[in-house]
């Protein structure tokens, strides 16, 4: 019996095309593991009216940890028209796969980093090292929306907040409302994890990103929680900054900042704006981790256009399997595959087309399963 059992989902387009990658990796390294195969993304939306069938969610529970490649998701509208003819109009409403996956196993932490590694030509500056926590399963991703507004949400909101006064002559069925939901466990645990991070990894500092002045009562939970948890680590100072400040604090300034803690929304378009600092989605990776299990996924999509052309860069992909492997207690092998990924990056012999090279996925994935020292 193996070791590990990890749930393998590719997802979509060039999902297949890194996980083919990350294959080549995990058998260099010789990870004692069994990879067990599940149904999940387009196709079995168009097929099924159902992205994640509910075989690979009992699949999911059986095992250790998943790797996920990406995902198509597409708005409702076009969704409805991509179904199988006999499934349309029987009231199939398409959801994100992976913002499920993370609601149904309680993957509260979207682990981020985003390093620049010399040699890469694409890097803002190549002493960047910054890692985002961001609240996973909340905020505007909690998918409590309406439209057309329910009678009774509408009249309640009219009768109960005076700011509605603004919207009293616009009819129900002309109104949209996302809402941004915190609760205040959620809030705990995020930044909790955040200091608990920086503590164990001797970083600087914490900051918090939300924007308090104008979304007072979400984002001011945020904030009154994170200082609660800032005080059981005195060592390590808590900075906050708002969102919109800190778009432009990063692009002048990256160095300073080594931890940031978000919600949900900004975490997405922070940790994008990170990603790009140090070369772009193709060396994004991710972890969404909760309490009893996670998951490992390049944060880039799912590239229709490239699918099956093995052209995309891989790095993300395989800096996910890092990532995996640090979770499962594998430092050792973890910390040679980052070398590995380090002195391909460096030397820059092999480069895929967003480094300005020609080099294949496969060849990426090649160059540095040869270079991890086994």
């Amino acid at each position: 019996m193996s070791k590990y059992r990890i749930a393998w989902l590719p997802g979509d387009g060039v999902g297949n095309d890194v996980m083919d990658a990350a294959k080549i990796i995990l058998d260099r390294i010789k990870l004692d593991a069994e990879y067990v195969p599940g149904d999940v993304g387009w196709k079995f939306w168009c097929s099924e009216g159902e992205p994640l069938p509910k075989r690979t969610i009992e699949m999911l529970k059986t095992v250790d940890c998943a790797l996920f490649g990406a995902i198509t998701s597409k708005p409702k509208e076009e969704a409805e028209k991509e179904l199988a003819e006999d499934l349309r109009d029987k009231g199939f409403i398409y959801s994100s796969p992976i913002v499920r996956l993370r609601q149904i196993f309680d993957l509260y932490t979207n682990l981020r980093p985003c390093k620049a590694y010399k040699g890469n030509p694409l890097v803002y500056k190549d002493d960047i090292n910054i890692v985002v926590f961001r609240e996973n399963t909340e905020g505007l991703y909690a998918g409590v929306e309406f439209h057309p507004v329910p009678e009774k949400i509408y009249d309640s909101l009219q009768k109960s907040h005076p700011k509605m006064k603004k919207f009293e002559n616009v009819k129900k069925e002309n109104m949209a409302i996302s809402c941004r939901i915190f609760s205040r466990t959620a809030c705990e645990r995020i930044v909790e994890a955040a200091f608990k991070y920086a503590n164990e990894h001797n970083l600087p500092s914490v900051t918090v990103i939300e924007k308090p002045n104008v979304i007072r009562e979400t984002s001011g939970l945020m904030l009154r929680e994170a200082r609660k948890i800032a005080k059981k680590y005195p060592n390590i100072p808590l900075w906050e900054v708002n969102v919109d400040a800190m778009a432009m604090w990063l692009i002048k300034n990256p160095q300073d900042y080594s931890v940031l803690v978000t919600s949900n929304m900004f975490g997405d378009i922070i940790s994008d704006l990170c990603a790009q600092l140090v070369g772009g989605l193709g060396f994004a990776a991710s972890g969404n981790i909760g309490k009893n299990f996670a998951l490992f996924e390049p944060t880039h999509g799912s590239a229709p256009k490239y699918a099956g052309k093995y052209k995309v860069n891989p790095t993300a992909m395989i800096l996910s399997v890092k990532m995996m492997l640090d979770y499962l207690g594998e430092n050792e092998l973890a910390d040679k595959l980052e070398n590995a990924i380090s002195t391909t990056l460096r030397e820059g012999k092999i480069r895929t087309y967003d480094m300005k090279g020609n080099s294949s996925t496969l060849d990426m994935a090649n160059e540095i399963a040869s270079k991890i020292d086994m």
